[in-house]
């Protein structure tokens, strides 16, 4: 995956080049379609999805809690806190994601500890905002 396309991505946006290369080098992309239930609430999280193109609707016991656009990121949580998805998110247009699995996320924080705590940085930044 080409290392520029991240800078797209909000949350990898403000990471320097060694962090955004060393990403690019363990994420791959995924395209899905409108409708696709990307995650669902109660499963265990293993995946880190970030949208570089499309919308997504996030919903709670059926109640329609956020929509997602380009730039917004899914699943971080519970990757990086090995906890349950807290909420259903379903695809409401074509997608394009990019992805990054629970061992993805093991090997950069042995490559680079300082990349994933400065993505738990910005998520928690993110999420003070938000």
């Amino acid at each position: 995956m080409d290392a520029n396309r991240l800078k797209n991505i909000s949350v990898f946006a403000d990471l320097g080049e060694d962090g955004l290369n060393l990403i690019a080098a363990l994420a791959s992309e995924v395209s899905v379609p409108a409708g696709k239930e990307l995650v669902r609430e109660g499963d265990y999280s293993y995946d880190i999805l970030a949208i570089e193109e499309g919308t997504a609707k996030v919903e709670r016991g059926g109640e329609h809690l956020a929509d997602l656009k380009a730039g917004d990121i899914i699943g971080e949580m519970g990757v990086l806190e090995k906890a349950q998805r807290t909420a259903t998110v379903t695809a409401t247009s074509p997608m394009v994601l990019v992805t990054m699995d629970r061992w993805d996320v093991k090997r950069l924080a042995k490559q680079s500890p300082r990349v994933v705590d400065e993505l738990k940085a910005l998520i928690e930044q993110r999420r003070a905002h938000a």
